[in-house]
């Protein structure tokens, strides 16, 4: 496994435990499956550049965003963001293969010329017509307060392979990392607080 996210799942489960997570950290492992290899390498045709840190994650676990696994649906947080209070579920390879294409289409209205009351981060396109993001998380509420990409059309003061963070209420674009593999040392780096005893799903 990529050593970051063997890291970051090591860290994670203690994040669990020590929020008296540890029964619902310990069925989640109990329950779960990695993406299949046909899975894996469907998402390597179809997103030639995903990150090799986000396929050793989503072989660890094929996603966590009522991800059904056996008989049971599975709903955990998995990921956080900059911000405080957001957590996040991981999509499965398949959700992440659906949702292929989709920062067009959600984002039409918010990103052209002229629109205000949106906030850009400068490392990102303008143009929604121009975006080819990597669709790979929902906050916890179902994906309504915010989703999290990965950016393969930045502008030119940004990088392949920037992690976006959607906002909405107030609606904001916000460069969060300059990588996947950065993203999770930064969720490391701030000890998993999004892992709050009391919040545990």
């Amino acid at each position: 496994m990529n050593n970051t996210v063997d890291r970051y799942i090591s860290g994670l489960k203690n994040a669990y435990y020590n929020a008296k997570g540890k029964a619902i950290w310990d069925h989640f492992e109990s329950v779960k499956h990695g993406a299949s290899q046909d899975k894996i390498n469907e998402l390597k045709t179809d997103c030639p550049a995903i990150p090799e840190a986000l396929i050793h994650l989503l072989q660890y676990v094929d996603g966590t965003y009522w991800r059904t696994y056996g008989d049971e649906d599975i709903a955990l947080t998995l990921l956080g963001s900059d911000l405080f209070k957001l957590d996040y579920y991981l999509l499965s390879s398949q959700q992440i293969l659906v949702n292929q294409g989709d920062a067009p289409y959600n984002f039409q209205d918010y990103l052209y010329e002229g629109y205000d009351g949106v906030d850009i981060d400068e490392k990102l396109l303008k143009h929604a017509k121009d975006l080819n993001w990597l669709h790979f998380a929902n906050c916890t509420n179902n994906g309504g307060t915010s989703q999290l990409y990965i950016d393969y059309s930045p502008s030119d003061k940004g990088k392949i392979g920037q992690v976006v963070r959607y906002l909405h209420d107030p609606n904001e674009f916000e460069v969060i990392a300059d990588s996947f593999e950065a993203y999770l040392q930064m969720l490391m780096d701030k000890e998993f607080s999004f892992i709050r005893e009391g919040y545990l799903e």
